[in-house]
C-alpha cells in the first residue's frame, strides 16, 4: 500500500487512475509521494518518507528542486498535458492584442442607459478599430509542446511564422510545421515580427527576455504576448515601452503592479491551463508517472533526475539507485553484487547534470546489499522493488 499526500485539490480523473494499492488523502502520515498543483513547497517541511513529488502541470517554480534531488526525491511534471489549453488562450491573446475587443466591451458596457445606444456606439466604434492578424508575422520563442501548437494554429490563420529555439528536441523538430521559418538568432525574431509570443521556462538565461535592450530591437508597434512565465518580462521596461508606443499592446497571463492600469496592457489571472480538460490531463499524467516510479522504478518527465525506463524481468528483483553523477560508481555497485554472489540480469544508467540514476535487475537483493550500496560515496537513496 502506497500513501499519497495531496497538497491541492486534484482532478477526480487523475485520482481514479490510482488503484486499490494507493491510499490518497490531504492529511496522511508517512506519505510515499506527493501530488500537487500550485502549492508552494519552498518553506514546506517535506516528510522523510517521500520518494516522489508529482506536479500536475509543467511549471515547477513552486518546488525546491535542488533540495528534493539532494534528498532522493524525484520531481515529476507533465509537459504537454495542458498545451492545447494554453495554445487556445494564446490565439485569443493574438486577437485581443489586435482588435481592441476588451476595450470595446468596456466602452459599450459604460453606455448602459444611453438613449438609442445602438446608434451611439455606431458613431464611436472607429476608436476601437484594429488590424487583422492574417498576413502578419508571428515570432515564437520556444518550440516545445505549446510553441508547436501555436505555430500550427497561426499558420492556419494565415500568418507567417518565425520560430526560435536553440534547444529544440528531436520530437519538437518532427512535430514542427515545415512552413515555420526557424532562426538561429533571437534578434531576427525581434527585427522581423509584428507579433511575438514566448513559450520557455523561466531560467537565469531566459528571465527578462523582454527588457528594454531587446524591446528596442523590435519593430515599432510590435504586439507582445507572454503566457509562459511572468519573470520573462521586465515589467517596468514593458510598461514604459507601451506608454511610448514602441509596443502597441502587451498581453500577459501574469499580473504585476507595474503593468496594471497601463493603457494597452492586458493582464489575465494565469488562465493558461485553467480548463477542465487540461486539469484532467495533467492530473492523469502525473498520477501515471508517479505510479510507474513507485511500482517499477521508472522515471519519465522528471525535472531533477534523468529519464530512465526499463521493462521488468519476470521473477527478478529491481534495485533502484539515485546517486551523484560521479566516475567509477557503477563499478562499485556491481562489485557489491559480485561480492555477495548476486547475478545481475540487466543494468541501465542515465545521468542529468549533477545527478544520475541506475536500475539493476538481479536474481535477488537483500538489506545487506542495500546497506553496502548506501555506504558508497555519492549514493543518495536506494530502493528494492520485488
Amino acid at each position: 500500500m502506497f500513501n499519497i499526500l495531496t497538497l491541492n485539490k486534484i482532478s477526480k480523473v487523475g485520482l481514479e487512475v490510482l488503484n486499490d494499492n494507493y491510499n490518497v488523502a490531504d492529511e496522511i502520515n508517512d506519505p510515499d509521494a506527493i501530488l500537487l498543483r500550485s502549492f508552494k513547497m519552498h518553506d514546506y517541511d517535506i516528510p522523510k518518507t517521500v520518494k516522489a513529488v508529482a506536479r500536475c502541470g509543467a511549471g515547477v517554480n513552486n518546488i525546491p528542486l535542488d533540495k528534493c534531488a539532494e534528498n532522493g526525491i524525484v520531481v515529476f511534471n507533465t509537459p504537454g498535458a495542458n498545451a492545447n489549453a494554453v495554445k487556445e488562450l494564446v490565439i485569443a491573446g493574438l486577437l485581443i492584442s489586435s482588435r481592441k475587443i476588451v476595450e470595446a466591451d468596456r466602452w459599450v458596457q459604460s453606455m448602459k442607459g444611453t438613449e438609442d445606444v445602438s446608434k451611439a456606439v455606431e458613431k464611436g466604434k472607429s476608436t476601437y478599430a484594429g488590424p487583422e492578424i492574417t498576413g502578419k508575422t508571428l515570432g515564437i520563442i520556444g518550440l516545445g509542446a505549446i510553441g508547436v501548437l501555436v505555430a500550427d494554429a497561426a499558420i492556419a490563420l494565415g500568418m507567417t511564422v518565425y520560430g526560435y529555439d536553440p534547444f529544440l528536441s528531436v520530437n519538437g523538430a518532427l512535430a514542427l510545421n515545415n512552413k515555420v521559418k526557424k532562426v538561429d538568432n533571437l534578434d531576427e525574431i525581434f527585427a522581423e515580427c509584428d507579433y511575438i509570443t514566448i513559450h520557455v521556462p523561466a531560467t537565469e538565461d531566459t528571465k527578462n527576455t523582454f527588457r528594454k535592450e531587446n524591446i528596442d530591437k523590435c519593430k515599432d508597434g510590435v504586439r507582445i504576448l507572454n503566457f509562459a512565465r511572468g519573470e520573462l518580462t521586465n515589467s517596468k521596461d514593458m510598461a514604459e515601452a507601451v506608454k511610448s508606443g514602441k509596443v502597441a499592446k502587451y498581453i500577459s497571463d501574469f499580473a504585476d503592479d507595474d503593468l496594471l492600469g497601463v493603457e494597452n496592457i492586458i493582464c489575465l489571472p494565469h488562465l493558461g491551463a485553467s480548463t477542465p480538460e487540461a486539469e484532467d490531463n495533467c492530473a492523469k499524467m502525473a498520477a501515471i508517472q508517479m505510479m510507474d516510479y513507485l511500482e517499477n522504478g521508472n522515471i519519465v518527465n522528471s525535472v531533477n533526475y534523468p529519464r530512465l525506463s526499463c521493462p521488468r524481468i519476470e521473477g527478478k528483483t529491481r534495485v533502484c539507485i539515485l546517486h551523484k553523477n560521479m566516475p567509477n560508481v557503477i563499478a562499485k555497485f556491481t562489485k557489491v553484487f559480485g561480492d555477495e554472489g548476486i547475478n545481475i540480469e540487466s543494468l541501465s544508467n542515465a545521468s542529468k547534470k549533477d545527478y544520475a540514476y541506475t536500475i539493476l535487475d538481479a536474481d535477488k537483493a537483500d538489506e545487506q546489499a542495500v546497506t553496502s550500496i548506501k555506504a558508497i560515496a555519492g549514493v543518495i537513496a536506494v530502493r528494492i522493488i520485488k
